[in-house]
């Protein structure tokens, strides 16, 4: 079954045709979808989203874009809601949280700082209620694995992942699996597909980051951009096929076993076919 680990299915770029959105995914196999928060002021949307068909689930967080914008009293409405809907299968993790030092206005020493301190927060967050943790990775691997060093393990995903092959076998070790979205089906993607082909098929899992980063036959030099969305999933999976030369259904099969692994409440919503 087709698992998209990262969709942002509240946004706004959906906001005319989300029921054909989670439609097509069905209809092109995807079994669960999973819609990270990004900060409180969309906790109660993504919630709302993932009840409103079969294999819908979330994450509650505060991304680090939004951290800037943040203040403590938002971590305190965090673990409010974590306490609230700790009972909900469909919330299955913290997320999507981590560290961003690739936009200006985010890499100046206060802000990188007050990144740190969200970021901190919310694993420590994590630790208490015992649930695994989205990672946002970015120019960021080595500060975000010195945290996770000093806490047993979490485990979860790092999103979009693209660090080096000692960085990923150390997020690994800390019970995390990789994600591969449409960044990894472009061949100047070098680092990225060897990642893909050389990390074991058991550490990673498939994204879209819907409506972001989409893949090579939606976007990309000399091509007008475009909408991604979950249904590209399955093309995801054919494109990391490839890298890997093996089958198709070895590589749906392996990661949606990775992502309901390493998200433990996630296996009771990953369904045979999605509907309403």
């Amino acid at each position: 079954m087709l698992i998209d680990t990262h969709c942002h299915l509240d946004a706004a770029e959906f906001a005319h045709d989300r029921k054909e959105v989670i439609e097509r995914a069905g209809a092109a196999g995807v079994s669960a979808i999973i819609i990270p928060a990004i900060d409180t002021g969309n906790f109660d949307a993504v919630r709302s989203l993932a009840h409103s068909f079969k294999g819908g689930t979330y994450a509650l967080g505060i991304h680090p874009i939004c951290v800037p914008h943040a203040q403590d009293h938002d971590l305190e409405r965090l673990e409010s809601c974590i306490q609230e809907n700790l009972e909900d299968s469909r919330f299955i993790a913290i997320g999507e949280i981590g560290l961003d030092f690739f936009l200006p206005a985010l890499k100046e020493d206060a802000m990188r700082e007050k990144q740190e301190r969200f970021y901190s927060a919310q694993l420590d967050l994590a630790q208490r209620y015992g649930l695994p943790v989205l990672l946002h990775v970015r120019r960021s691997q080595d500060l975000l694995l010195k945290h996770l060093r000093r806490r047993p393990l979490i485990g979860g995903i790092a999103h979009a992942f693209n660090g080096s092959l000692q960085q990923a076998k150390l997020f690994i070790e800390h019970g995390f699996a990789l994600g591969m979205g449409g960044a990894m089906t472009f061949t100047r993607a070098l680092q990225i597909r060897r990642i893909a082909r050389q990390v074991p098929l058991r550490d990673l899992v498939l994204e879209t980051d819907a409506p972001d980063i989409p893949p090579a036959w939606l976007g990309g030099p000399g091509k007008p951009a475009a909408r991604n969305e979950p249904a590209q999933v399955g093309r995801i999976a054919q494109s990391l096929a490839e890298v890997r030369e093996v089958s198709r259904e070895e590589v749906v099969f392996a990661t949606a076993a990775n992502a309901k692994r390493v998200l433990p409440r996630l296996a009771g919503h990953a369904v045979p076919a999605m509907a309403g």
